[in-house]
């Protein structure tokens, strides 16, 4: 999402991750985060496919979109969901009560501590980490478009 104030919101992000002691690749993208400087642990790339990286990382944080949920949800890790607008929080308070992520952190209430202690939270508890896992398998061994199909042809 954008960002009024990226290179703020970077440093906040860049102190968070230093607090959990977490690696961390940013996209960049449309929220301009920005910094000429980073610390080894973490890479920052303008671009990349949501279903390739989130399969590879522990936990995901993000705005909460309902494709970037989607994505983070069938790759079977936890998600930290930042919701800027309404359809967002929807998206971040249903990964909450799935049990598959923190509660969402709307974006004008992001501080370190509560991105840091969200982060943790991610990465550490375990019980979370498991339900994200076997939600993403769930995901993965649906066949939406055949499942789209048949709904059209019975309703058509």
């Amino acid at each position: 999402m954008g960002s009024r104030k990226p290179a703020e919101t970077t440093d906040l992000v860049l102190q968070a991750l230093a607090k959990t002691q977490q690696r961390a690749i940013l996209l960049s993208g449309w929220g301009g985060l920005q910094k000429t400087e980073l610390p080894a642990s973490v890479y920052m790339v303008d671009s990349i496919p949501h279903a390739w990286l989130f399969a590879r990382v522990a936990a995901v944080a993000h705005h909460g979109g309902a494709g970037t949920t989607g994505a983070g949800l069938r790759a079977g890790v936890p998600s930290i969901v930042i919701p800027f607008t309404t359809e967002q929080a929807f998206w971040g308070q249903r990964v909450h009560d799935l049990g598959v992520g923190p509660a969402p952190i709307p974006r004008r209430k992001l501080t370190v501590d509560r991105l840091a202690q969200a982060i943790q939270e991610a990465v550490t508890n375990m019980a979370m980490c498991q339900r994200a896992a076997e939600l993403g398998s769930k995901i993965q061994a649906e066949d939406g478009i055949a499942n789209a199909v048949a709904i059209i042809q019975r309703i058509g």
